[in-house]
């Protein structure tokens, strides 16, 4: 909690273990907390619980100078030209900033590493007045070093903890319950309050996943939404950069402050947006809106979203549509056509999984090939152009530094990293350029496109992630919204209650649309609940327990 400030009129103490963005700065701007208080009250409970208790390893390094920026801050208020004075957020470890702070996408290899700049995403934060609290812990190189890597583990950084349920298992120390993976830190930092807010990146799944399962509101936006520049590369057909928080509102909040026309990303001069994506946030903005559910029973072999859900999953989607019919939303229920989920020839490419720690140790793993093939491309651009203070210059380099410190570097394997170091990384090869077609045929063309046509939607829902690659293929966006809790047993040990997101996907630029149809939904269910037992005082720093928490 958030004592108010001497000077201020007595209110009621904001609790920072689900407090949501838009809360923190009403009390920012009324003066009922400074960006100091508010700092060193994140800062007390990273050490409290990232650092000490469950030890949940979302932080992966703190900002030297956040004190010292929100210091400066103090004597602001939010305002609609700066939203976010004082408002500390984390960012992934692959977003580079310009700062004291090393960017290292995780990696052993890039321990030390800086950036020539801040990412373009860091500014406009640092523009609406955000303290960079400090780099959030990923997934090394956003999953795509390894086969089978367990979600949120990385060389640099170590093994993310789910709040939900931290325990790990094994001699490995393997999570019991994956935190998601890659935007794991991200996710974690803000459903264990130890953030206002935190920015992740996806390429396919990487900010759904984790924030379906730690109980958050993510948006997943139109690739060009958000400037990349700056950002750690996997793809970028596919990347891009998304907000993670507690709340709907507060997700388009961060929308208004990020998404801008950059001329360092091309991708950007596409962009439409809103005004104000908080505009028309109400609760009858699901009536008469006809969501798409991929399901029919009727055609089992093609029931791929739904057909195949565990009994405690059913049971949210099921409480899920009924919320929405309540609202008057129409509910359409027909299959996506096959190719919209199996991408077609040419799409993937055979791996041989050499993990020491993987069960599938020996078979061969199928990642697409459009990852690999532009991993290596953009990857050596990035470490060329933005990287500082590293010898390391391309993945080559990656590849040959973990060889040589295999012990604490190659926990895992690099497989996916030496399948991509023997593409030409110029991108020329025509097996490439057909995977990338046939991708955006399948995915967007003969998938999303053909049924949304066909029956006419306004978004098409999802249990969890599993609608993240065909929206990532597509390059369409996806905004979630925690839809209740499962439980059950994860291989072979029981585990607690955990959440289950549910996400609306839609059309390319109708993130503002799906974030009114998310906030109604939200709204009527409100089915997020922190995770237990990360609420303790904090005792400041002349020894007196504060009402902040």
């Amino acid at each position: 909690m958030v004592a108010a400030a001497p000077s201020a009129e007595a209110t009621t103490p904001l609790k920072l273990d689900d407090a949501p963005l838009s809360n923190i700065a009403q009390a920012l701007a009324s003066g009922q907390i400074t960006a100091t208080a508010l700092t060193k009250a994140y800062l007390a409970r990273i050490e409290a619980y990232d650092r000490g208790g469950p030890a949940l390893n979302a932080v992966r390094a703190l900002n030297p100078d956040a004190l010292a920026i929100a210091g400066k801050l103090d004597t602001s208020r939010p305002t609609a030209r700066r939203p976010l004075a004082g408002v500390p957020i984390l960012v992934k470890d692959n977003i580079a900033t310009g700062d004291k702070q090393p960017t290292t996408a995780g990696a052993l290899a890039l321990e030390g590493a800086r950036a020539r700049d801040d990412a373009t995403i860091v500014k406009l934060l640092r523009d609406a007045g955000a303290v960079i609290l400090g780099k959030a812990n990923l997934t090394e190189f956003s999953n795509m070093l390894a086969v089978d890597m367990p979600g949120g583990y990385s060389s640099l950084g170590g093994q993310v903890k789910n709040p939900y349920a931290p325990a790990l298992m094994g001699e490995h120390g393997i999570p019991i319950l994956t935190p998601g993976g890659s935007s794991a830190g991200s996710a974690v930092a803000v459903a264990a309050g130890l953030c206002a807010a935190s920015i992740g990146t996806e390429t396919s799944g990487s900010l759904l996943f984790p924030a379906s399962l730690n109980g958050l509101v993510t948006v997943k936006p139109t690739v060009g939404l958000l400037s990349r520049a700056g950002i750690v590369p996997i793809a970028h057909s596919q990347d891009t950069a998304g907000p993670m928080t507690r709340t709907v509102r507060d997700a388009a909040m961060l929308l208004n402050v990020l998404a801008a026309k950059d001329p360092l990303d091309p991708a950007t001069q596409k962009q439409r947006r809103p005004a104000d994506y908080t505009a028309g946030l109400a609760r009858d903005a699901m009536n008469g809106a006809r969501i798409g559910v991929p399901s029919d029973p009727a055609d089992p072999l093609n029931d791929c979203f739904y057909g195949k859900l565990l009994p405690d999953r059913v049971k949210v989607m099921t409480e899920t549509i009924k919320v929405l019919e309540d609202l008057g939303a129409v509910i359409v229920r027909a299959n996506m056509p096959t190719l919209g989920w199996i991408g077609g020839p040419g799409t993937t490419m055979a791996v041989l999984n050499r993990n020491p720690l993987s069960e599938q140790k020996g078979t061969v793993a199928r990642p697409p090939v459009v990852f690999l093939y532009e991993l290596k491309h953009d990857l050596n651009l990035y470490l060329n152009t933005w990287a500082t203070n590293t010898d390391i210059k391309s993945i080559a380099d990656i590849v040959a530094f973990n060889e040589a410190n295999a012990e604490r570097a190659l926990r895992f394997g690099q497989d996916h990293f030496l399948a991509a170091d023997m593409t030409r990384g110029d991108l020329s090869e025509r097996e490439y350029k057909s995977a990338r077609a046939m991708d955006l045929l399948s995915a967007k063309t003969r998938g999303m496109d053909a049924y949304m046509n066909e029956h006419k939607l306004d978004a098409v829902l999802f249990p969890g992630a599993t609608g993240a690659a065909i929206a990532a293929r597509a390059g369409y966006p996806s905004v979630m919204v925690p839809g209740g809790f499962i439980s059950g047993t994860i291989d072979g040990k029981d585990t607690p209650d955990y959440p289950l997101g549910v996400t609306f996907a839609g059309r390319a630029w109708s993130e503002h649309k799906l974030l009114r149809l998310a906030y109604a939904y939200e709204q009527a269910s409100n089915k997020r609940k922190p995770p237990p037992g990360l609420l303790a005082p904090w005792t400041s720093p002349a020894g007196k327990r504060s009402a902040l928490h």
